[in-house]
């Protein structure tokens, strides 16, 4: 129901957002910020047409250099649509193959350059994060999310899993915990009442402090973290 408000509401834009979308996806020549500043544009339309205001927090602590990686919890497709909508920075997703082919976010991987990762392919699953690794290196930013699947259990979380977090060490890079709150609720519910979505940034973890620390233990402190922010925003 909410998505077709979406829709209906900016009928005027939908056609040229989506045409120029599918040109940068076919068109894809390794610079992500064209993508990225088109997405953008496509989800404060969203956002604005779905009834729902996207409040964002602490964008701040983002690192001022790029090449770093976002660690949320997942609730939902919509989950893409504020990272898109919110950050300063241009970003790359890795989403799991099973959405690769779902219509305008098929669009957006293409035109950021995103990858898709089959979870039941562990060759396929490191050839990804190492390509995720060595392009952070090189300065792109990427959000992961370590849950593997959204939770399905409102605004509590599943186990981060800790294979996510080898890019990051590969890269020796900042990882950024974030929480989403109510991202569930704009695909869920079968709703169209006014609905507040909420993004939190939470401070960078940097190679230093997290260096000694094995894959599912920086999980772990991940998903606490998150965990914590959640209560606190909630």
């Amino acid at each position: 129901m909410r998505i077709a408000m979406m829709v209906l509401r900016n009928l005027f834009f939908v056609p040229a957002l989506f045409i120029k979308l599918l040109w940068l996806s076919h068109h894809y020549n390794g610079d992500y910020n064209p993508g990225f500043l088109q997405c953008k544009k496509i989800s404060a339309h969203a956002i604005k047409g779905g009834n729902i205001t996207a409040e964002i927090h602490n964008v701040e602590n983002l690192p001022k250099e790029d090449g770093f990686i976002l660690y949320p919890n997942h609730q939902g497709l919509f989950d893409t649509l504020m990272f898109f909508y919110s950050s300063p920075k241009p970003l790359a997703f890795v989403i799991k193959k099973e959405a690769k082919d779902i219509i305008l976010l098929k669009q957006a991987v293409g035109a950021t350059g995103s990858l898709s990762m089959d979870r039941e392919d562990l060759r396929q699953s490191m050839q990804v994060i190492n390509q995720v690794a060595d392009e952070v290196k090189n300065g792109r930013n990427y959000v992961i999310f370590a849950e593997g699947t959204r939770s399905k259990l409102g605004n509590k979380l599943r186990d981060f899993k800790g294979g996510s977090f080898k890019a990051a060490q590969k890269a020796k890079c900042p990882i950024v915990p974030c929480a989403l709150i109510n991202s569930f609720v704009p695909f869920d519910e079968p709703s169209l009442r006014h609905i507040t979505v909420k993004l939190i940034y939470l401070k960078p973890m940097y190679y230093e402090e997290y260096k000694g620390m094995k894959t599912n233990e920086i999980a772990e402190e991940v998903k606490r973290r998150i965990e914590e922010a959640i209560a606190q925003y909630e």
